[in-house]
């Protein structure tokens, strides 16, 4: 089992920036892929975006590139996520998701290991 638990989130003014972290526990070893993704309140969650351990190759959501980065950390199991520019519409609850595959997928139920999300809210 992997556990994962983020931290980081808050209330930020539009066009500020936020940073989220992720630190994964457990048979990390099994991980090939972690992501982010979040959930408004009454919509659906969401893909955000995706690294593959071994090579750091990244994926991201259109709504959120160029303005959002995922790095990890390896040596540490952590994952993060670098918020520029943030807009009321990226409040959400934000989670930290892995899998044992390599694809940088962006479907909820590919992601077997969950985090148990952290409120990002973005004023106007």
């Amino acid at each position: 089992q992997v556990q994962l638990v983020e931290s980081g989130g808050g209330l930020v003014q539009a066009g500020g920036s936020q940073r989220l972290s992720c630190a994964a526990s457990g048979r990390t070893f099994t991980i090939r892929t972690m992501a982010w993704f979040r959930q408004a309140s009454g919509k659906e969650r969401e893909f955000v975006g995706s690294i593959r351990r071994v090579n750091g190759k990244t994926s991201y959501a259109d709504s959120v590139k160029g303005r959002f980065t995922i790095d990890i950390d390896n040596a540490k199991s952590m994952v993060y996520l670098q918020m520029n520019s943030l807009k009321p519409e990226d409040t959400a609850t934000y989670y930290c998701a892995a899998h044992e595959g390599a694809s940088l997928s962006v479907r909820v139920h590919e992601y077997e290991y969950w985090g148990q999300g952290t409120q990002v809210t973005v004023s106007s």
